[in-house]
């Protein structure tokens, strides 16, 4: 969307995200629910926004890539006009970098006249069904009884960290027996998923991808990477033949569909807000 069609506009959405350097996966996840968004609602100025400015910095310095931290895209906003502004996070859980988030939008509500935060993926039973449908059917071809799915989570010391066996438990309850989720920071770790593995004792292969909404460094490093300590290497000196499979969940539509679900559920709550007021 071009900038002077972007000043026109007096409502806005800013997509915020942690920011990956990787170029591809970052058109395939990122960008692809960000014009998911901008498609859902042409009548909102939709921007982005990074959180990491160590990544920030990287695509300035080696791809000229200009993106903004939340503050600087907040300012922006303010500046061209934007006086109604939902934040629609791609984070996956309610995590530290989520209520960091928000922190930062109180300390710039007085710019706006309308400023609401939109809920992380997984916020309700009704997200993780859907992500759990979303992963399954994207994974259909390897349900052949003798292939352990392994997902990789990113793993938190905040308590939202519970969501991964929360999300397990779920995929146990749909018959995705074969599905395991570990985390590269936390619990379960990668220990506990090889051992949960090992003692089905029938798998023959392992497919591992990211729980992620980008496969990025996690995923291209500590999942598929060639250290010896990678997800892929601990595997294979099990004895599994292993596949990874390097895609974010952001580059899924139904992924990007829930997105676009969870900017209008914080467009309603702001109506019903404003609603209260009158």
């Amino acid at each position: 969307m071009g900038d002077s069609e972007n000043r026109i506009k007096k409502k806005g959405i800013l997509v915020v995200s942690f920011g990956t350097s990787y170029n591809e996966t970052r058109k395939a996840s990122i960008e692809a629910i960000e014009q998911a968004i901008a498609d859902a609602f042409p009548e909102f100025s939709v921007r982005r926004a990074f959180t990491s400015r160590r990544i920030i910095k990287k695509l300035r310095e080696r791809d000229g890539l200009v993106v903004e931290h939340v503050v600087e895209a907040l300012l922006q906003a303010a500046e061209d006009g934007i006086h109604t502004m939902i934040v629609q996070p791609t984070h996956m859980m309610a995590g530290f970098e989520y209520m960091a988030l928000a922190n930062v939008l109180e300390e710039n509500r007085h710019r706006f006249a309308q400023l609401i935060l939109g809920e992380p993926l997984l916020s309700s039973k009704q997200d993780d069904k859907a992500v759990v449908q979303a992963v399954t059917e994207a994974n259909a071809s390897y349900d052949d009884g003798r292939t352990a799915i392994c997902l990789m989570g990113h793993g938190t010391d905040a308590g939202s960290n519970q969501i991964y066996r929360r999300f397990q438990q779920v995929l146990r309850d749909a018959g995705f027996v074969h599905y395991y989720i570990g985390t590269v920071e936390a619990e379960p770790s990668l220990k506990d998923i090889v051992a949960a593995v090992r003692e089905v004792g029938t798998y023959q292969k392992v497919v591992l991808s990211p729980l992620m909404v980008v496969a990025g460094d996690h995923a291209n490093h500590d999942m598929a990477g060639a250290d010896p300590d990678s997800w892929k290497c601990v595997f294979e000196a099990e004895g599994y033949k292993v596949e990874c499979i390097l895609r974010g969940l952001g580059e899924l539509p139904a992924i990007q569909a829930l997105y676009v679900a969870h900017a209008r559920a914080a467009m309603n709550r702001l109506a019903e807000i404003e609603l209260g007021k009158k």
